[in-house]
């Protein structure tokens, strides 16, 4: 009898340590539309890992150097640890931001290293970074060869001491050695650990799509770093949510930075799909994240950097330095579906980081508060959006 109570405590543990997160927006009762994949996460695109280091310390006044800090690393590897790049292609909405080496994603058509996300002021530290994790990996096997990471920023300065330089090299590494499949944290974690997002506290998201095209199902998988827009605009399955709690858990801003206009902030997207996409149909999908990011209130405003990177793990012969490359490619007049499924998982994805973030407290007592999920219910409840 014994026995069988360790042996039904260590399977509840289980499934606390599997299940145990914090409620996502489908669970809390908001609909959307479409067919989640197995973890409604990025990662349902096989071969697809994420990887977190988040820091957080401190609190009070801003003593430059010392913090508060509220910020952190993501990490997306599209292979795994396995070195093979991807057909990829990237938009931006509005360019307010940084993403770097798209130029050679533009040139090439391929993404050839992990996506890297942080805050506007840790990008050139992460970049150089990941150029020492791939020496210290092993990750190119060839004796000459030369690469440009792919990192991209929003900015967590209302929040996080971000002129003190927080991020470093080994928290660069702690993502990257961390990355892996399944379940994803959400909310104050990663890169997103410090961002603020359409009058709430905004943060790392994640969402999939499965579709069926012909016989066949792919699968859609989108991660944003959340940290845009205004709150009158935020809209949820429709609902003004921003305009109905316009006067409910308002910014407090104590302490500088003070000057920001209006619907300021960024956001970035990357979207997986294991559907044969070419690089420019790949164009075609980065640009429908403008619809996902436009349907919950975006509006890709002057100070926004909206910058979207897309990848299909399909065709994973493609890459070539001597032979030529034999390639599955879906025609363009099947795409339609992945549109859709673009559109629907960056919508519930930004809609998830905004569930999961929890109210937090930065540099000089400013605070973002989390999005009130009863609040939100009974929204719905009123538009008749749910029962």
């Amino acid at each position: 009898m014994i026995n069988y109570f360790i042996v039904l405590l260590f399977v509840l543990a289980s499934q606390i340590s599997v299940f145990g997160q914090k409620p996502r927006a489908r669970e809390i009762g908001i609909p959307f539309s479409g067919t989640p994949g197995k973890f409604n996460a990025i990662t349902d695109v096989k071969g697809v890992e994420v990887g977190y280091s988040t820091i957080i310390s401190g609190q009070g006044k801003n003593i430059r150097g010392k913090g508060p800090v509220r910020t952190g690393v993501t990490a997306i590897l599209p292979r795994g640890r396995t070195n093979n790049p991807v057909f990829s292609n990237w938009y931006s909405l509005n360019g307010n931001g940084e993403m770097t080496g798209t130029t050679w994603i533009t040139e090439s058509g391929f993404l050839e290293t992990p996506i890297m996300i942080t805050n506007t002021n840790s990008v050139g530290v992460v970049r150089d970074a990941v150029l020492k994790w791939f020496v210290k990996t092993g990750w190119y096997k060839e004796d000459y060869w030369y690469t440009y990471p792919i990192v991209a920023e929003t900015y967590d300065g209302g929040l996080n001491d971000i002129y003190g330089f927080h991020v470093k090299e080994s928290h660069a590494f702690e993502a990257l050695d961390k990355a892996k499949s399944g379940f994803l944290e959400e909310g104050n974690v990663g890169g997103g650990t410090g961002m603020m997002c359409l009058g709430f506290k905004g943060g790392t998201g994640t969402s999939s799509r499965v579709v069926k095209i012909k016989d066949l199902s792919y699968t859609v998988g989108a991660l944003v770093q959340s940290n845009f827009g205004t709150k009158r605009h935020l809209t949820i399955a429709g609902v003004p949510i921003g305009e109905e709690l316009k006067d409910t858990l308002n910014y407090e801003i104590k302490g500088p930075p003070s000057y920001k206009q209006e619907g300021d902030g960024s956001i970035i997207v990357v979207v997986a799909t294991d559907a044969p996409l070419l690089p420019h149909q790949l164009k075609r999908i980065a640009t429908r994240v403008s619809l996902g990011v436009g349907i919950v209130g975006g509006k890709g405003n002057n100070g926004s950097g909206d910058i979207f990177i897309a990848f299909s793990t399909a065709n994973p012969t493609a890459f070539q330095r001597e032979n030529i490359a034999k390639l599955d490619q879906l025609p363009n007049d099947q795409m339609n579906p992945l549109f859709e499924a673009t559109v629907q998982a960056v919508e519930e994805s930004i809609i998830n980081a905004m569930v999961a973030a929890e109210t937090m407290e930065g540099i000089n007592g400013n605070k973002a508060y989390g999005l009130p999920h009863k609040r939100v219910i009974d929204l719905l409840k009123k538009y008749k959006r749910i029962k």
